[in-house]
């Protein structure tokens, strides 16, 4: 047991200075810097375990890649079986794979969304849908959140905050608008001038914590967008494919976008997968040009096969119905835990996207490290570091429930005690 042990540690100190070396060493230095230096070996269901062996319960799920779980059976089969006879395919060509994918989505998302073009990230995805906003209106403005995320690459990294943008002096501040959230007399003055391409709105903003729009704010928007031509681009990286209770967040609130981004989970966490979905009008540019956008990689054959699955699985009645009673449950014990512990100032919730308000600037941060020493991975939010995200799974039963919110209450205890 001692020699397994001693293996176990030297082959982690091996991947951390490797990574420190030659990949990432501001990032390695700052999680050993927070007492948190995991290096993901063996992953299973809703479990991950650091090559040290010390176990996690997976509530961080790298932004609902694993809303399904880590190596889920049946995509795994899927996956597995497909291999025999595909493989990324050819971009230039029809493909059955992405047909059936394209239909589906087009099946599953709200409103009149028709057309799909497949690229292998998020940020990929939300790059292009600024492109394509451009290309409907021809207009080159872009309004965003001042808090939200949309990704890093190329005009991604421009549109919300764009400190890491300005970092590269890849900034365009006058084509990105950024305004706050849930305020729609910041939107409107910001669209009024007739001049804005699209609005790209994360139904939740993620990086922020998971604030929850107010009521009529997303609708407010979609109407302010109509009024001046304005494209609305849903960014449901993170709250689509079930997580909200609703296949899409933007169905809670009633609303039909006129391109929805999707991405993360529908990679099932196997393959890389992401997606922009256009109504017909917004999406006409296929039919002139095709050629317009072209990618390598996006619509890997393989990674179609195992979204169409994501899709099927996430749009079961059951699931659906099984992912607001998991929410239920859990918004019961948050509560109780919240007259309980004073580092527990409120609950953001809509289904299972979760963000916990913290007495603290950096409490999101202390309640993650406490939670990582009690057995739970959960992140804290990168714009909000008060803030504490919980990303529980899809698929999770009553007994992890019970397990995370147990750990969870001896984590804020810890806490607690720490600043006492």
């Amino acid at each position: 047991m001692k020699e397994e042990a001693s293996t176990s540690s030297t082959r982690k100190r091996r991947i951390l200075e490797l990574c420190r070396e030659y990949l990432m060493p501001a990032r390695v230095a700052a999680w050993e810097n927070l007492g948190v230096p995991l290096v993901i070996g063996r992953r299973e269901g809703y479990r991950i375990w650091d090559v040290d062996g010390h176990e996690l319960l997976d509530l961080h799920l790298n932004g609902g890649t694993f809303n399904l779980g880590h190596r889920n059976p049946e995509l795994v089969e899927l996956l597995r079986s497909d291999l025999d006879r595909l493989d990324i395919g050819n971009h230039h060509f029809p493909s059955e794979a992405r047909g059936e994918l394209a239909e589906r989505l087009a099946r599953v998302t709200p409103g009149d969304l028709h057309y799909s073009v497949f690229v292998p990230s998020g940020s990929e995805a939300n790059d292009l849908a600024i492109r394509v906003a451009r290309r409907a209106t021809g207009r080159r403005k872009t309004v965003a959140l001042e808090a939200a995320f949309h990704g890093r690459s190329g005009l991604t990294a421009a549109a919300g905050r764009d400190d890491m943008a300005k970092y590269f002096l890849a900034d365009y501040p006058e084509e990105f608008v950024q305004v706050p959230f849930n305020d729609l007399a910041a939107m409107e003055k910001a669209l009024a001038a007739g001049d804005v391409a699209g609005v790209l709105m994360e139904t939740m903003p993620a990086t922020y914590g998971f604030a929850v729009p107010a009521d009529g704010y997303l609708a407010g928007v979609k109407a302010l967008c109509e009024r001046f031509g304005t494209i609305y681009i849903a960014d449901e990286v993170q709250t689509g494919l079930g997580r909200t209770g609703h296949m899409w967040g933007v169905e809670a609130w009633d609303v039909k976008p006129d391109i929805l981004v999707t991405g993360k989970g529908l990679s099932g966490g196997l393959y890389p997968m992401a997606a922009i979905v256009m109504t017909p009008k917004v999406g006409a540019w296929l039919s002139d040009q095709g050629w317009g956008y072209v990618s390598t990689f996006g619509g890997s054959e393989l990674g179609c096969r195992v979204a169409s699955r994501v899709l099927d699985i996430c749009s079961r009645p059951d699931v659906l119905t099984a992912v607001r009673r998991t929410a239920s449950r859990v918004a019961d014990g948050l509560g109780e835990l919240c007259t309980r512990h004073p580092f527990l100032v409120g609950v953001r919730q809509k289904g299972v996207v979760i963000g916990l308000e913290t007495a603290a600037d950096l409490g999101g941060m202390q309640l993650s490290r406490a939670l990582y020493r009690r057995g739970v991975w959960a992140m804290f939010s990168g714009f909000a570091p008060s803030v504490l995200q919980l990303k529980v799974g899809l698929l999770v039963d009553d007994a992890y429930c019970d397990l995370f919110l147990e750990k969870l209450d001896a984590a804020l205890g810890d806490v607690e005690k720490e600043i006492a």
